[in-house]
């Protein structure tokens, strides 16, 4: 149960977020941002969120992690959203699902970006341990985080490479 419950609260908060994420790629194209090629967004967009999904199916399979995995599991999750929402509010309107980056504005520097690079990426590696923490997703759950992870480097080195040089994306 706790599994489904997950799913479905991690689903309505995907929702949300793309709808920021719209909103906001929206008002950026329009201030003339530039998308940088090569960018992993289109394997992004399903990998995120088939790996919740895996890792609830586990947690149905294989039944309800003990109490204590369930609290630590919601405890990194909740962190770990918090984060990203700090992240959200700090980029404002240039907080997007893609990398959209605006010709002369200066770089963020505020909220959680005075302390880590991409506090959004730490966020979302948090979201994927917290959700495998709560549903014992013990093997979806490392494999799902460890392949995200791997896609969220490359997302960073465009990333990188876009916020140096915006001409040449």
């Amino acid at each position: 149960m706790t599994a489904l419950v997950v799913l479905v609260v991690v689903a309505a908060m995907m929702l949300v977020e793309q709808r920021v994420s719209l909103t906001n790629e929206r008002w950026l194209r329009l201030q003339g941002a530039v998308e940088p090629r090569g960018d992993v967004f289109a394997t992004m967009r399903w990998a995120y969120p088939s790996a919740f999904v895996a890792m609830v199916i586990e947690g149905l399979v294989s039944g309800e992690p003990g109490g204590e995995w369930v609290l630590a599991g919601a405890a990194v999750f909740t962190i770990a959203k918090l984060l990203k929402v700090w992240a959200i509010t700090s980029l404002g309107r240039r907080w997007t699902f893609r990398v959209l980056v605006l010709p002369g504005a200066p770089l963020v520097t505020t909220g959680p970006y005075a302390f880590v690079r991409h506090p959004n990426y730490v966020a979302v590696i948090g979201e994927l341990i917290g959700v495998a923490l709560l549903v014992g997703a013990r093997v979806t759950g490392p494999l799902a985080t460890i392949l995200f992870a791997l896609l969220v480097r490359a997302r960073i080195r465009v990333e990188e490479k876009a916020l140096r040089h915006p001409s040449c994306t």
